[in-house]
């Protein structure tokens, strides 16, 4: 079975719709044939495997899309072979908004920038969470590992990323032993009585129990 037979267009019907009513479409069609690969290739996973950051997009049954930002050492993102992509979960605020829509859809988008060069890339997966995962033991600090599936990945135009130059990696990404230091909005005083149980009484040895608005503040000043 072909490639083409098994893998859906890659321009939805509106997307083409639009083309067509701002004569795009000669122009999408030979931008699809110059970019978009159904695998990773050297220049992706070279790419790829060079970020300590990316940003993911994934939504749930009900077609509500969310994006987080995905924060870690250089290499966060596993290149396992040219269609599997593998990234950890970190403990995080209980939400598991992405997690969860996993779960649910399946489906996820992916975009890596380098503010500096500036260039990205995006990728689009099929993905499964999964907290038995053999990965697990390479992210010291995590809960689960995601393995993601490779559908479509291209190179993306750089002219509006705004130069930035990287200043520090997060105090928070996990240490070797899993370790980090204990999150500011996890002593606000009425979550308190809410938090995971491993959590339960640290406030105090952490600067104490703070309010909401204080939290806010300390969020604003970057001492977070």
């Amino acid at each position: 079975m072909t490639t083409e037979e098994t893998t859906p267009p890659f321009y939805t019907e509106a997307q083409r719709q639009l083309q067509e009513r701002y004569d795009m479409r000669p122009l999408a069609q030979a931008v699809e044939a110059a970019i978009v690969e159904t695998e990773l290739n050297e220049a992706h996973s070279w790419f790829i495997s060079t970020r300590d950051f990316f940003f993911l997009s994934t939504v749930n049954a009900d077609g509500e899309p969310t994006v987080s930002h995905k924060g870690g050492d250089v290499g966060t993102v596993k290149v396992i072979d040219s269609k599997t992509l593998a990234f950890p979960a970190y403990d995080g605020n209980g939400m598991f908004l992405s997690m969860g829509n996993i779960d649910d859809t399946a489906k996820i988008g992916m975009l890596f920038i380098d503010f500096e060069t500036p260039n990205r890339i995006r990728v689009q997966a099929t993905a499964t969470f999964s907290s038995e995962d053999d990965l697990i033991s390479e992210y010291p600090g995590s809960i689960g590992m995601v393995r993601a599936s490779v559908d479509r990945v291209f190179l993306n135009c750089a002219r509006y990323i705004h130069p930035h130059s990287r200043v520090s990696t997060s105090k928070y990404v996990p240490d070797d032993e899993g370790q980090q230091p204990f999150p500011t909005w996890k002593r606000i005083d009425d979550l308190q009585p809410h938090l995971h149980t491993d959590d339960q009484g640290k406030a105090a040895d952490n600067g104490g129990v703070i309010t909401e608005d204080q939290y806010v503040e300390a969020l604003m000043a970057g001492e977070s």
